[in-house]
């Protein structure tokens, strides 16, 4: 039974030249504990049409046709107010730079505490403990005083997890991963991807992995789908 399904989905940018069609009539499903892998290179629309389905295109962007449904709600119609409540809960991202998806003037576990507050029934007196349990789920060494760091104190990898353990504070149903590993060295690259698939499979999530590596999407995706200019032209088992 599908959990997402986008139907038909298109997208356009206003500029001064007029309006681009980024997304083109993209239509996929994702199932329940499936993970569906995006494969494209830069440009191809597979981003957009992640940041479409969490509404959150640039003010320049918007949804011009088809539908987005995630557990009988329609994205494109239901309330902003619903909507945020949506993300972070039950629809989580990974985003593609790890180190401009965080404050660098914050705590990384007053960031976690944040979403965790914003989303869950954490406490004031609960969200550390809980901020610190979601940063040792996510194999951080010595968990409690990197609640403590800054993003600019830790290195690539390391950041990359502690958007992961945002990203999962809450247990979301689906999980969207945009280029999870860019950035990354091989060695931590793999490193990041078995975390991400064996916390998919611990915690029954679905998954949509957004990637340029179509060797990546065959070894951690059950399903693969191929976009170029803004279009699926090929869909199949991985």
């Amino acid at each position: 039974m599908s959990l997402l399904s986008i139907q038909g989905l298109k997208v356009a940018f206003r500029t001064r030249r007029g309006s681009v069609d980024a997304v083109r009539g993209v239509s996929l499903d994702v199932d329940k504990g499936e993970i569906l892998g995006i494969v494209g290179e830069s440009g191809s629309g597979k981003s957009v049409t992640s940041y479409a389905l969490m509404r959150l295109l640039d003010r320049n962007g918007s949804i011009t046709g088809g539908a987005l449904s995630y557990g009988g709600i329609d994205l494109k119609t239901v309330r902003e107010s619903t909507m945020r409540d949506l993300r972070g809960r039950e629809i989580s991202m990974i985003f593609q730079n790890p180190r401009a998806a965080l404050n660098p003037i914050r705590m990384v576990g007053h960031q976690i505490e944040d979403v965790l507050r914003r989303h869950s029934r954490a406490t004031r007196s609960t969200a550390k403990a809980e901020a610190i349990k979601a940063l040792e789920a996510v194999k951080i060494r010595d968990a409690e005083a990197r609640y403590n760091a800054y993003p600019f104190e830790l290195s690539g990898g390391m950041c990359q997890r502690v958007v992961i353990a945002l990203a999962l504070a809450c247990d979301p149903k689906l999980l969207i991963a945009d280029e999870p590993t860019t950035g990354l060295d091989i060695t931590t690259q793999k490193a990041v991807m078995d975390l991400i698939a064996e916390l998919i499979s611990e915690r029954g999530m679905s998954a949509m992995v957004i990637t340029h590596d179509l060797g990546l999407a065959a070894q951690y995706c059950d399903r693969i789908v191929v976009m170029k200019d803004g279009e699926v032209v090929e869909a199949g088992s991985a």
